[in-house]
């Protein structure tokens, strides 16, 4: 299990309607609805840019991809340098556990974009895997960004 630190970060966030609540995405520069994967979304992404310095420009979040013949939406994807897929987080409510259900979803997902390091979070817990020579390995740490 890999250890965060969240850093503290002046989220946006506002009410309407019948108590629904959206936080504004900094990356996106959008508000969304302020669902429990959401909070551990905004505080990973804030971790990755605040405290493992990746660059802000080189995170994707929540893009449709194809896999197979299926729409699917993958929760953060980091490029490298050269514009290549690099990291793919994927992001659960800190109620969820996670499961072999939670992995074989990233681990799905690699196959439509390919990456060397596979990521599962609830916020609570973290789990990173790098890209053997044959499957993924875990990983005690994040990566620093171009590892």
């Amino acid at each position: 299990m890999i250890k965060i630190y969240y850093p503290q970060f002046p989220f946006k966030i506002k009410e309407e309607g019948a108590g629904k609540e959206f936080i504004f995405d900094e990356l996106r520069k959008l508000w969304v609805r302020l669902t429990p994967e959401e909070w551990v979304r905004q505080n990973f992404v804030r971790y990755l840019v605040d405290v493992k310095k990746y660059p802000a420009t080189y995170i994707a979040i929540e893009r449709k991809m194809m896999l197979g013949e299926m729409n699917k939406r993958f929760d953060i994807l980091v490029f490298d340098d050269a514009a290549k897929p690099w990291m793919m987080i994927e992001c659960k409510g800190m109620n969820i556990a996670l499961d072999k259900t939670v992995l074989w979803q990233a681990l799905h997902y690699n196959i439509a974009i390919p990456v060397k390091y596979l990521v599962i979070t609830n916020g609570e817990y973290c789990y990173g895997y790098q890209k053997g020579l044959i499957d993924f390995e875990a990983m005690p740490v994040l990566p620093s960004y171009g590892e």
